[in-house]
C-alpha cells in the first residue's frame, strides 16, 4: 500500500463526492467519526452529514493545491492534510481552506474518516 497514492485517492474521490452529492459523504464516516468545521464540532455520520448537507450553497467546487500524508499509529491510519480553494458561486472569488482526515483502516485499501477537521484561512 503506497500511503501517498491512498490520500490521493481519497481526496479525490471526497472533493468530488462533495462537489456533487454531499449525501453520499454518510458512507465515509462512522459512528464514532467527529467532525470539527470552523469550530463547531459534530459527532457521527449522520450529525456530520446533516451539516454538510446544510451548507448555504447549493453548487460548490474545491480546488486541491496540496495533500500531506502520514501514518498514524499501529493500527494503519493516516493522517491526510489538504490546502486548496474553494469556489462556492458563478463569479465570486475562491476562498482558500485548510483540512485534516484522520482516516482509520476497515479491511484492506479501505478507511473511514474517525477525526475531520475543517477551516478557511482568512487574511
Amino acid at each position: 500500500m503506497d500511503p501517498d497514492g491512498v490520500a490521493r485517492a481519497f481526496v479525490d474521490h471526497y472533493y468530488t463526492t462533495f462537489d456533487t452529492n454531499r449525501a453520499a459523504l454518510v458512507g465515509l464516516y462512522q459512528e464514532g467519526s467527529m467532525l470539527t468545521f470552523e469550530g463547531d464540532k459534530y459527532m457521527g455520520a449522520a450529525a456530520i452529514t446533516q451539516k454538510l448537507t446544510s451548507l448555504p450553497f447549493a453548487a460548490c467546487k474545491h480546488q486541491v493545491t496540496t495533500v500531506d500524508c502520514l501514518p498514524s499509529g499501529p493500527a494503519g491510519g493516516m493522517l491526510v492534510f489538504v490546502s486548496g480553494a474553494l469556489q462556492v458561486g458563478e463569479g465570486e472569488h475562491p476562498l482558500k481552506f485548510s483540512q485534516m482526515f484522520h482516516l482509520m483502516p476497515v479491511g484492506p485499501g479501505n478507511f473511514y474518516v474517525q477525526n475531520d477537521m475543517f477551516r478557511l484561512n482568512y487574511g
